[in-house]
């Protein structure tokens, strides 16, 4: 594919992976809705599936990374072109913040049902569950690192034909359910900048601060996490 249709794609995937990933935070955060409090597995699921979805819209146009960390770990390894990586990192960001806005205007009647500040701002960016901004650091960069090894190691294996995403999904789903507990697990900083930014310009009553404080960590963090992932798998044998 040529170069605007693959930036395209990193728009498009990033938008859905938001629309459906943070769309499960806002129904299980969100007053009066059906699914209010019904808990981390939904959660975790629907950030699995939401990227599993987000990567099958995409992938037919370009490598579907969706995320900035992703990409940089891509470049590092030699697996895709460092000329397309700041497009592609901006077009995710771009994309990030369409989804959050269509999340916000999917759940329009239940902000205002809402009065607490920070599962408002949980339906959109991430936040630490015990606010450490070192060890917030570190829980993303081992959840990154997990995250863009395992991508690498998948591209060394051969998976049937339209498999791929389901696999990435599933890698998911194991880095959230086993080790998002602190932080939320970005592992993407498209993921969080993208709705924290949505968050900071949306007329949501009761939203409060979008906690710029925090904001470094998710982008730190996983880029860190992908630098020490790319570096390793170059590292070894093949």
């Amino acid at each position: 594919m040529n170069e605007p249709t693959q930036i395209f794609s990193e728009f498009l995937g990033t938008a859905i992976l938001v629309l459906l990933g943070d769309g499960v935070c806002a129904a299980v955060n969100l007053k009066k809705s059906k699914a209010e409090a019904s808990g981390w597995i939904v959660i975790a699921m629907g950030w699995a599936t939401a990227v599993t979805i987000a990567v099958y819209v995409s992938g037919y146009m370009g490598p579907a990374h969706l995320n900035p960390a992703v990409t940089l770990g891509m470049a590092m390894t030699g697996n895709f072109s460092w000329s397309l990586a700041i497009p592609f990192m901006l077009a995710q960001i771009a994309g990030a913040i369409v989804g959050a806005i269509l999340v916000w205007l999917n759940y329009l009647p239940l902000w205002d049902e809402t009065k607490d500040q920070g599962a408002i701002l949980g339906t959109f960016a991430t936040g630490p569950a015990v606010r450490n901004l070192v060890s917030n650091t570190i829980t993303e960069v081992i959840g990154t690192f997990v995250l863009v090894f395992g991508l690498l190691a998948f591209g060394a294996n051969t998976f049937t034909d339209g498999l791929n995403p389901i696999v990435v999904g599933i890698l998911i789903l194991a880095i959230g359910l086993s080790l998002g507990g602190p932080t939320g697990y970005a592992i993407n900083p498209a993921r969080d900048l993208g709705p924290r930014i949505a968050h900071q310009i949306l007329p949501i009553k009761n939203k409060g601060t979008s906690d710029w404080g925090y904001a470094l960590v998710p982008i730190i963090g996983p880029m860190i996490g992908a630098a020490i992932a790319a570096g390793l798998f170059m590292m070894l044998p093949l």
